[in-house]
């Protein structure tokens, strides 16, 4: 297995990612709102670009890291992302900055799935089910603080620190990817039992059925893109509900990160409890609570019916994707693969959301909530599905 220090090291690598990536993304919105005028529709169909591209990239990105090194694929996603962010920020047309998008979300491709397998690599069912639950506390934390912050830094900094901060970010972990790599190499002349490339070797963790396992594997995944496709119908719409309660892009950081913080608090539970690992109750009501949740943020202009809908939703999520990584980890020994297909249900999920919203309101423009129902429709129809699966399963 991989020495601790090795994944201390990753984690930190983790943090920087998730803070960096969460600021670029979810306040580009707000930066394409107020630099070209974006309105709702455009800001959808922004954040569908982005789910199209990483859908197939980040399954590509997890085989990319198995073959060839999880060490060389992050090097290669942290100076593709650094690039295309540095080339953004001295773009002014949307189209050129959209470019820029696509250039740093291809980056992005070959970071998380790596990220998911070297915490998890050579782990027992007991060690990994701990070092899934350290990865969602630390990304869960720099993306919750990414957003919360974000709004004053990009107010104070200015519109460009959107491209330099994640900049400089991408380039700090260039550095300690390679400083890693290096350290890696040292200790396994060392102590040959420490491997520096991912292993072949099966290792049986699970302690049910493998048909059990994998239907659960199976409703995970049906469940998390269906959990992206509201987060990511919800987050382009931001700006104009902040428009709408009066809020600055600093005070929508504040107001609009509880489901961020919620989403952090469900992590440090399902951490510290493995109860719900392979009950189709925690799954299904998870899902269920997501819908509910995703309506109220959005059609319900009341700061009170907000923050408890936002409590709801991040809990929600926070719980489908945790079962989505855990799942996908516990399942097979190709950790970067596994880690890929993960990434890249999550993809779907980001394609999915924002396009069926963006098409809804080029159908019906005259009817301002079409997006959101729409979407919630599709909730619903992700829902059936996932009971669907289960009925299935149990046949």
């Amino acid at each position: 297995m991989k020495s601790r220090h090795i994944k201390i090291g990753c984690f930190v690598l983790e943090g920087i990612n998730a803070f960096a990536t969460a600021f670029f993304f979810n306040y580009l919105f707000f930066y394409m709102q107020q630099q070209f005028a974006f309105d709702r529709k455009h800001n959808l169909m922004l954040s569908a670009l982005n789910g199209f591209v990483y859908m197939f990239a980040a399954w590509f990105g997890g085989r990319f890291a198995q073959k060839h090194g999880y060490f060389f694929a992050l090097r290669l996603g942290f100076a593709i992302m650094a690039l295309s962010l540095a080339v953004g920020s001295q773009m002014t047309s949307a189209g050129s900055v959209m470019m820029a998008l696509v250039g740093w979300t291809l980056g992005m491709c070959f970071t998380w799935p790596t990220l998911e397998a070297l915490v998890s690599e050579g782990e027992s069912r007991q060690g990994l089910a701990r070092m899934v639950g350290i990865y969602n506390i630390v990304w869960a934390t720099a993306a919750a603080l990414a957003f919360f912050f974000g709004g004053a830094l990009f107010e104070r900094l200015g519109p460009k620190s959107l491209f330099w901060l994640p900049v400089i970010l991408h380039l700090a972990q260039l550095e300690l990817a390679t400083w890693l790599k290096q350290k890696e190499a040292a200790l396994v002349g060392q102590d040959p039992a420490i491997e520096s490339e991912p292993p072949s070797a099966e290792i049986t963790r699970s302690t049910h059925s493998v048909a059990e396992a994998k239907a659960f594997l199976r409703m995970a995944w049906i469940a998390n893109p269906f959990a992206y496709i509201a987060i990511s119908a919800l987050i382009p719409l931001i700006p104009d509900l902040a428009l709408r309660l009066g809020l600055s892009p600093t005070q929508a950081g504040f107001f609009c990160s509880i489901f961020f913080f919620a989403r952090l608090g469900t992590f440090a539970w399902l951490w510290q409890w493995s109860g719900w690992h392979y009950h189709f109750g925690w799954l299904v009501g998870a899902y269920l609570a997501l819908i509910g949740s995703f309506a109220a943020i959005l059609l319900i202009p009341k700061l009170w019916v907000i923050v408890l809908a936002q409590i709801l939703f991040g809990l929600a999520i926070g719980l489908i994707y945790y079962s989505s990584l855990f799942y996908s980890m516990d399942a097979g020994d190709t950790k970067g693969e596994h880690g890929g297909l993960h990434e890249a249900a999550i993809g779907t999920g980001i394609f999915a959301g924002p396009a069926t919203g963006a098409i809804a309101i080029h159908g019906w423009p005259s009817h301002p909530n079409s997006s959101i129902w729409a979407v919630t429709l599709l909730l619903v129809a992700g829902f059936v599905a996932m009971v669907i699966t289960r009925a299935r399963t149990r046949l």
